[in-house]
């Protein structure tokens, strides 16, 4: 089975966000990724060896279902309705990713120069990743929140912290992208 599926429309999927923000502003409850990650440290213990982790792990658990929802929603997704379309990219978006050595440009979400064997073995692309990793992991809680969390959740409920976060994700976003990445590569 191989179903050609296109993304919803902004004002399919807008008012479904709106509709489930408004149940959970309604039943008090707040959304974010990355706090998932402290439930789980919290679940595992980790309140042993740190205060922060001394939480109410049942009064959030909840928020567990979202990343099971979203892992069976991406595994489903990929076996259900695989897609053969390239991605649309610029003529100029293309010349530059393959003079950073990006090779089929558009026709995967997981390049192998990235996520391929070779390169997960060599130490420094493992290092960006790890480095990476702890920096998202530190600046979400630093920020009080992921980029999900503050942009969806935050934003909704007009909170001033939320929206300098946002701004601060795209500000980081882009000197991410045209000042450090390209002496990465």
């Amino acid at each position: 089975m191989n179903y050609l599926i296109q993304a919803w429309p902004w004002y399919v999927s807008g008012p479904i966000i709106a509709l489930i923000m408004f149940f959970m502003l309604w039943f008090g409850k707040r959304f974010g990724m990355s706090s998932n990650l402290r439930t789980l440290c919290s679940i595992g213990g980790a309140g042993k060896f740190s205060d922060y982790f001394k939480d109410q792990f049942r009064a959030n658990s909840w928020n567990l279902w979202v990343v099971l929802g979203a892992l069976i929603g991406g595994i489903l997704a990929i076996q259900l309705f695989p897609s053969e379309a390239r991605m649309d990219l610029s003529a100029q978006t293309v010349v530059e990713l393959q003079a950073y050595g990006f090779t089929d440009v558009g026709n995967s979400l997981l390049p192998e120069v990235l996520f391929g064997d070779a390169a997960l073995r060599n130490p420094k692309n493992l290092a960006i990743l790890i480095l990476g990793g702890f920096m998202v992991g530190f600046g979400a809680r630093y920020a009080g929140g992921c980029t999900s969390g503050h942009a969806i959740s935050g934003l909704s409920n007009l909170q001033w912290p939320s929206l300098l976060a946002v701004i601060g994700f795209f500000a980081g976003g882009l000197l991410m992208t045209w000042i450090v990445m390209p002496y990465l590569f």
